[in-house]
C-alpha cells in the first residue's frame, strides 16, 4: 500500500468516525436541552399577552410564531424581512438535500430540485444582510457577541461551499449519495475524493456539534416557551394568593 493510499484510508476513518460522532453528539445534545426545557418546572402562568384563551388557540399561536414571526415584525420589519428569508430558504435547501439521504427520493426535494438555485444564493445573502446588521447598527453592536458570528459566518461559508460544488467544481453525485447512505445504513465507505466536498462535509459536522449548545437551538427552544406555548388563564390570574405570615 503507498503511503497516499494509508494516508487517505486513514482520513476516510477519521472522517466517517467524526460523523457518526457528530450525529451522536447532535441527537444528543438536543434531546438533553430540550428535555431540560420540559422539565423545568412552570408553576404560575406566564402568557405573553393579548394571548389566546385555550390550549388549540396556543397551539396556533405557536405555529404562527414558527412560520411567519409576527412578534420579530412588530418590532423590526428590516430584521423581519431578511430572517424569514434566511428561514425560507435554509428549509427549501435542507428539503432538496433529502436527495442525498432517501431512497427514493421524495416528492417534494424533487418539486424544490428548479428554485434549489435562487434558494442558494438568497440565503447566502441574507447571511450577509444578518451579518452586516450585527456589525452596523450600534443596538444589535451593543448586544452581538462571537457566537452570533461565528454561526452567521459558519453557515454563510457551508452555502457558499455548497453553491461552488453545484455550479463550479463538480461532485459526483452518485458517490455523494452512496457515502452519505453508507453512513445512514451503518455501512460505511470512503467518501467522495473531492476537497471542496470534504471542507463542505466537515463544516456540516461542525455545525451539527455547535446547534443544540447554541442560541441556533431557538429553533426547538420555542415550542416549549411558557409565554407562548401557554393560553391565558383568567381563572388563575384572578386568583389571590396571601403570602404566609411568620
Amino acid at each position: 500500500m503507498s503511503t497516499s493510499t494509508a494516508l487517505w484510508t486513514l482520513f476516510s476513518t477519521i472522517l466517517i468516525g467524526l460523523a457518526y460522532f457528530a450525529a451522536l453528539a447532535f441527537a444528543g445534545g438536543l434531546a438533553w436541552r430540550l428535555t431540560g426545557y420540559l422539565r423545568t418546572p412552570m408553576p404560575w402562568p406566564i402568557t405573553q399577552t393579548p394571548a389566546p384563551t385555550s390550549d388549540a388557540g396556543a397551539a396556533v399561536r405557536v405555529a404562527g410564531d414558527v412560520l411567519i414571526f409576527p412578534a420579530l415584525f412588530k418590532a423590526d420589519k428590516a430584521l423581519w424581512a431578511g430572517a424569514w428569508i434566511f428561514h425560507a430558504a435554509l428549509f427549501t435547501i435542507l428539503t432538496r438535500h433529502l436527495r442525498y439521504f432517501t431512497y427514493p427520493v421524495p416528492g417534494i426535494s424533487l418539486a424544490l430540485s428548479p428554485v434549489a438555485l435562487w434558494a442558494g444564493y438568497i440565503f447566502g445573502l441574507a447571511c450577509l444582510y444578518l451579518f452586516w446588521r450585527r456589525l452596523a447598527l450600534p443596538r444589535t453592536l451593543y448586544l452581538s457577541g462571537l457566537p452570533d458570528y461565528f454561526a452567521l459566518v459558519l453557515l454563510g461559508l457551508i452555502a457558499g461551499t455548497g453553491i461552488l460544488m453545484k455550479y463550479w467544481a463538480h461532485v459526483y453525485l452518485v458517490d455523494v449519495k452512496a457515502f452519505t447512505l453508507g453512513l445512514l445504513t451503518l455501512r460505511p465507505i470512503a467518501p467522495p475524493e473531492h476537497p471542496l466536498f470534504l471542507v463542505h462535509f466537515l463544516l456540516v459536522l461542525a455545525l451539527m456539534l455547535y446547534f443544540p449548545f447554541s442560541k441556533l437551538l431557538h429553533a426547538g427552544g420555542i415550542f416549549f416557551s411558557p409565554t407562548r406555548n401557554q393560553p391565558y388563564e383568567v381563572q388563575k390570574r384572578g386568583k389571590r394568593y396571601v403570602g404566609i405570615r411568620y
